[in-house]
Formats: structure tokens, sequence, C-alpha cells
């Protein structure tokens, strides 16, 4: 039962992500990346799950052919090489007539390897039901070596060209550039499943060598090489959809919403007139809490106007300057010292203070902007240095 429950869980994981995913695949389904996506984890989940010894032994009873799920999980795994491959081509930005041309070549190399699975299994005989060491037993026998051989081959082409392809585009992508982290993350996840996947292939590979020089390291193929096959399902699985939940509109609300939580906290007492906003509840929709939160930061903006010390900007400006930053990056890291002088001396000042709405800058309704200001607001040194500088019971411009 533990060896099974090693298959199962990644098995059960990738279906639940298939199944959460199910919407946007079924919605844009004549993609030809969503189809892919959808055979791949399909592909991946039915393998790891009928490569499990207890649930090919139920196939074998089923179908009432003996060893029936060794060309089923090889079909499968050829299959999920292939999508792993048309997923990655489609990925790839090159120009649509190549990946057209690619995907087509994948598919049909890949589908006449399935097919040869299928029929080498037919034409061999494998009277003997294994259910952990099929490759191994029958490494010598007429037809079943081939089949074996076919499906190794498809899965270490397939795996290679993963691990190589995301490692190259991986080293394209910025770093610095937030809306690429989905897909950077994603990719780094596929390389790690590629580096299972290959030390999986590598262990089936030596133990058959074994076999055909008369030596025996089954032990590689029946204890070493299924957990890693479960690890590089898990990995490439989550892989392939981090992008795709990364990349969503409700994702990318809820990294704005949660980037922009330092300048909300600073900002959300300052309501013009003594205005507060109208809470919202827990459940309520990811994107009214955005606009909520985004509201709150102009409101508190819109107060602390006359707050504003042109005099803090031009010190904070300078400073940045100084430690390297670029001329934008430095008026970012400015702006935000300036508001974070005037919470200090806002909040200094009392619930008596009077606040004349002012409006800055080009801060007010541009969430990205919000969530580079906040960033700053919160983990600049310059920032810091401004706020703690500031005091005063006035506005900059009633002070002497």
């Amino acid at each position: 039962m533990t060896e099974g429950l090693v298959l199962y869980v990644p098995g059960a994981v990738i279906a639940a992500a298939l199944l959460v995913k199910a919407p946007t695949l079924r919605r844009g389904w004549e993609q030809p990346l969503m189809r892919a996506v959808c055979t791949l984890l399909v592909g991946g989940s039915l393998a790891v799950i009928l490569s499990a010894p207890p649930t090919i032994v139920a196939v074998n009873r089923l179908t009432g052919v003996v060893n029936f799920s060794a060309p089923l999980v090889y079909s499968l795994l050829t299959a999920f090489s292939g999508a792993c491959v048309v997923v990655i081509l489609q990925w790839s930005g090159t120009r649509a007539a190549v990946v057209r041309r690619a995907t087509r070549l994948t598919v049909a190399v890949y589908g006449t390897v399935v097919v040869a699975i299928v029929t080498l299994f037919a034409l061999g005989e494998a009277p003997v039901e294994r259910l952990r060491d099929m490759d191994t037993y029958y490494a010598h026998a007429p037809f079943l070596r081939e089949m074996i051989i076919c499906y190794l081959t498809a899965h270490t082409v397939g795996s290679t060209a993963l691990t190589v392809l995301c490692r190259k585009w991986l080293r394209r992508l910025s770093p610095s550039v937030l809306s690429l982290r989905p897909l950077r993350t994603g990719l780094a996840l596929l390389m790690l499943g590629g580096a299972f996947d290959l030390a999986f292939l590598a262990a089936k590979w030596t133990a058959m060598a074994a076999r055909w020089s008369g030596g025996d390291l089954d032990h590689l193929s029946t204890t070493v090489a299924p957990p890693l096959a479960a690890a590089a399902a898990l990995f490439v699985g989550a892989g392939f959809l981090v992008p795709l939940v990364g990349g969503s509109a409700p994702w990318k609300d809820y990294c704005r919403y949660r980037r922009l939580r330092p300048l909300w906290a600073a900002l959300r007492g300052f309501s013009p007139g003594g205005l507060r906003p109208v809470p919202l509840t827990w459940w309520s929709p990811i994107g009214i809490r955005l606009v909520h939160r985004e509201s709150v930061i102009d409101d508190g903006i819109l107060a602390l106007g006359c707050w504003f010390d042109p005099a803090v900007r031009e010190e904070a400006y300078g400073a940045a300057l100084a430690q390297g930053r670029s001329e934008e990056e430095a008026a970012l890291v400015s702006d935000a010292a300036m508001l974070a002088a005037a919470c200090r001396r806002r909040a200094e000042a009392g619930p008596a203070a009077e606040a004349h709405p002012v409006f800055p800058g080009p801060y007010r309704l541009d969430s990205r902007p919000l969530t580079e200001l906040a960033h700053a607001f919160q983990t600049s040194p310059v920032v810091a240095g401004a706020r703690s500088r500031a005091t005063g019971s006035g506005p900059p411009a009633t002070r002497s």
C-alpha cells in the first residue's frame, strides 16, 4: 500500500490541478496550448496512477490480458513526453508557422511511437505478470525488448528537450520584471521536474543495460525509479500550472492587492473629512477588494497633499541617485520618502489638524506605479531615513 501511495499522491495532485483548471481549459480548447496542457495533465496523472502495483493488478484483471498495463502506461508516458515538448514550443515565442510545423512533427513522431509500443506488445509474448520489474524481466524478450526501448527513448528525448529548453528560456527572462515571475517560477519547477525525470530514466537505462550485459541491478528499476518518477510528475505538473494560474486576472489582482498593503496600512487613517470607507467582508471578490484598497490609498494621498515637503523629496532624490539608482527609480523613492514624511508629520499633529486635499503626482489611479511606490515605501532605507527625520506640528508651508 505504501508503494502505491508514493505514486497515487502526485497523481491525485495533478488530477486535482486538472479539475481546478478545467473551466479555463474548456474555454480555450481551440488553442493548441490548452489542448497540449490538457493532454499533459491527463497523461501525467493517469501514467502515475496506473503505474502503481495495485492499479496494475486491477487493470490486468479487468481486461483479462496479462501485463496489459505495460503498453498502457508506456503509451501514456510517451504522450506525456510529447505534450511537454508541444507546450514548450507553444511557450517559446517563435513564429507561429514554425511552431505549427514543429508541433505537427512532434505529434507525428510521438504518435508513431505510441502505435509502435502497442504493436510490439501485441507481437511479443509476456505470459508472466510482472508488477514492478516488467522492464528488466522482459529485457531479452523479442519485441518486448524493442517496446521498452521505444518508450524509454521517446521519454528520454522528451525529458531532455524539456529540461534544455526550459533552462535556455529561463536565462533569457529578466528576474526584475514582476509580471514574468510566474513564468520564471514555472520554468524553474519544470527544470527540477526534468532533473528528477532524467534521474528516473538513468536508473531505468542502467538496470536495463545491466540485464543486457548479464548483470543484475534490478533494484534501480524497482526501488529507486518509482519515487523519482513521482517527484518528476509532481514538479512538472506544477511547473505547467504556475504560469497559467499566475497569469490569470484574479491572481494578478491578488498580487497587486498584497503589494499595496504597506501603503494601505499607512494611509487608511487619513481619509478626507474624517470619512471612512465601507468595510468589506472576507469573502468579497478580490477585484472588489483591490479597488477598495486603491480607493483608500487614493483618499489618503489626497488628504496628505498639503503635508508634502518638496525639500524632503529633493533630498531623497539626491540620496537615491548617490546610491546608483536610475533617475526613474530615484523619482519613485523620493515620492515615497515625501509621502512617508507627510504620514509622520500628519500623525504627530493629531486628529485636530486640518488637511486640504492637494493631489501630488501620477499615483492616483494607475495601480502598477502604486505597487512600486508601496515597495519603495516599505523597503527603501532612504524612505526610512526621511520618515525618522520628519517632525513638526503643521504643513510644511505653514512652518517657519
